[in-house]
């Protein structure tokens, strides 16, 4: 009897041309067949926008040979939701994201759309996994995230994740000489300290380009933030349900 190979969906939010995610295809066809739905254009920052006024278009292109491949119009999510419900004959056994050019540690997680396509597969039900490079150059050194990837993504095939949990792994840049391991964390406590630079257009209209620097509040050495300071990979377990577990017993306190 013929085993079938794994099906890996591989997609990102960087499109379909970004070098992080023809790495991902390179690592993810040596463990299983893979298909690729990725947007068209850059969608970063998109967290798990999905399309509802306008149509969405698929078009099946030809850039990592004998791939299955399409690009879409939408959002990472979208690409996900139309993988799933319009292009693949089966469920597949693994959802990963990535390579995303430039890290999502911490509170990056709730913005990013490499990781919301990933939870899109896990609320699917499937094995999902988002990848990012802590490097933004689009000519960065992807062979040691590619590796690790690889490596990741086939100890999920063969272990699983626990229901409703997804992976976000973060890689540091340099060589794989350079990497010191792999730390499973947890989130590290930080935030964005946002401005807004003011500018003019020729019409003398204000408009605005975020900037802002990132805060590390948290000092645990158990942190994503820390793992990658000190160069390791750092994984952490992530799950969409948004419920404060902890507070309920408090607001139960409380008289209406």
């Amino acid at each position: 009897m013929k085993t079938l190979r794994p099906l890996i969906l591989v997609t990102n939010d960087d499109g379909i041309t970004a070098p992080g995610l023809h790495a991902l295809v390179e690592a993810m066809k040596k463990i299983g067949d893979v298909a690729v739905v990725a947007p068209d254009s850059p969608q970063s920052g998109m967290g798990h926008a999905i399309t509802v006024a306008f149509p969405l278009r698929l078009d099946k292109v030809d850039v990592f040979g004998s791939v299955l491949a399409y690009q879409c119009s939408g959002t990472p999510v979208d690409c996900v939701k139309l993988a799933v419900n319009k292009i693949l004959h089966r469920k597949p056994d693994l959802c990963v994201s990535g390579i995303n050019h430039g890290g999502n540690s911490s509170i990056n997680v709730i913005y990013s759309g490499t990781m919301s396509a990933a939870m899109e597969g896990a609320i699917e039900a499937i094995p999902s996994i988002g990848f990012s490079l802590r490097d933004y150059s689009f000519s960065a050194d992807l062979s040691a995230a590619a590796h690790y990837a690889g490596k990741i993504a086939s100890r999920v095939l063969t272990q699983g994740l626990p229901p409703s949990t997804l992976l976000n792994v973060n890689i540091p840049p340099g060589s794989r000489d350079e990497i010191k391991g792999v730390k499973i964390c947890r989130q590290a406590i930080a935030k964005w300290q946002e401005d807004f630079d003011e500018r003019k257009d020729p019409n003398r209209r204000p408009y605005y380009w975020l900037t802002g620097r990132f805060t590390n509040y948290d000092k645990g050495e158990d942190t994503d933030e820390w793992a990658l300071s000190h160069g390791y990979i750092s994984v952490v377990p992530v799950q969409f349900d948004f419920t404060a577990h902890h507070a309920i017993p408090v607001l139960n306190e409380w008289s209406f």
